[in-house]
């Protein structure tokens, strides 16, 4: 395959990404809107995220295993349509329950699509380029945070949030056609070995790495939930300007997700825990700032920067210790992330239901981090014993 051939089914991949990465982080721009239709709080709104990514958490081993002897192509139609009906259920749900079971729908096809959709980009393209290649499908979940996300929100807030998500499911569809049209059939690409894949999973540094996505990505989501009353009611952002602001968020995101993988190739647990300890000084620094308009809008910035900064050496992590058997534990660190987002939306809330006030909420953030950063210091000192247990044993 060709360059230019190699990138059209790339780029369908991508517009897959960008689709199922906006439904996923939209719903936080959008909020008070749906919290003000369906005649709920927002705590309770906020919840709809804890249920997206519970789904995912579900999702991703049950549509691993009822895929993995499915042709890989097939297999990511089959999810594509997943994300389209879950979607289409949003855009017409008329209570607040069914919202929240259609976007658990919606969910289930996350994990094991960018799951199947990393192997394949890896065989559509030279050995040498395979990185590159899972980048540019990824890129698409980036561009979602940049563009998805805060035009989504304006587009929301303009013609109604159930709008938003009629706009997803015809993303949805492109996606799926312009998988159909250029994404080759891969017979030849073999299945994982799912006992040898299972195996793995009960490997201790293997949980712990997971357990450092949960916590690290769940002190973002404690307070990222909840962005939209956090920069109106404290920062006084009009409800319109947050799109603007979600876009600065996007671009740090962008920034952070390529300087997080430079420094995983470079050192990869100082690296990390450098960053989480990072991202708690930051959260820690926005209860004070987003009392200001102009220092929240600058935090905000800085923290979507360092946020996604731990998104590259998380799952480079889980794929290190993984070693010969790493497609069911990367699948898994995918729902990792997402508990983690399920968690810290549920930790974020709890604070503003106690009354604490949305400062606090930052503040919860920043502890859940720590939690995380601990954790990975913990998994740094266990490779230490291991390497000079080794060295040890090869000496004598």
């Amino acid at each position: 395959m060709n360059a230019h051939a190699s990138r059209l089914p790339l780029l369908a991949l991508a517009i897959a990404a960008f689709a199922i990465g906006t439904t996923e982080f939209v719903i936080m721009g959008l909020l008070p809107e749906v919290a003000r239709d369906l005649g709920v709080d927002i705590p309770a709104a906020g919840l709809l995220v804890s249920g997206y990514a519970l789904g995912v958490a579900i999702g991703a081993p049950l549509l691993a295993a009822a895929t993995a002897k499915m042709e890989r192509k097939r297999a990511l139609l089959l999810l594509l349509g997943v994300f389209i009906l879950g979607n289409a259920l949003c855009a017409v749900a008329p209570t607040y329950n069914m919202l929240m079971v259609a976007r658990v729908v919606a969910a289930f096809c996350h994990g094991s699509f960018f799951g199947i959709g990393a192997v394949v980009a890896a065989h559509l393209v030279p050995a040498n380029q395979r990185a590159r290649a899972i980048s540019l499908m990824f890129a698409g979940l980036t561009l979602a945070n940049v563009l998805g996300v805060p035009f989504g929100t304006i587009l929301g807030q303009w013609a109604g949030w159930r709008s938003t998500f009629w706009a997803v499911t015809a993303l949805g569809v492109i996606a799926a056609v312009a998988v159909v049209r250029f994404v080759p059939s891969l017979p030849n690409l073999k299945a994982p070995h799912m006992g040898r894949e299972m195996r793995v999973m009960r490997e201790p540094q293997v949980l712990m790495a997971l357990l450092m996505t949960v916590l690290g990505f769940g002190g973002v989501f404690t307070v990222f939930t909840y962005i939209a009353p956090i920069l109106q009611e404290q920062a006084g952002i009009s409800a319109h300007a947050t799109g603007a602001v979600l876009v600065l968020f996007g671009l740090g995101t962008t920034i952070g997700n390529m300087l997080g993988g430079r420094l995983a190739d470079w050192r990869l647990m100082p690296s990390l825990a450098a960053i989480l300890a990072v991202l708690a000084v930051v959260m820690v620094i926005f209860a004070w700032t987003m009392h200001n308009t102009l220092a929240a809008i600058v935090t905000v910035f800085v923290w979507g920067i360092v946020s996604f900064a731990t998104v590259a050496p998380l799952q480079l992590r889980v794929v290190h210790v993984s070693g010969d058997a790493p497609n069911l534990a990367s699948t898994m660190n995918i729902a990792a992330f997402n508990l983690g987002n399920a968690a810290g939306a549920w930790i974020g809330g709890m604070v503003i239901a106690g009354g604490y006030g949305l400062p606090a909420v930052s503040l919860a953030g920043a502890a859940v981090a720590v939690a995380g950063l601990l954790v990975t210091l913990g998994s740094a000192a266990i490779d230490r014993r291991h390497t000079r247990a080794t060295v040890a044993t090869e000496c004598a």
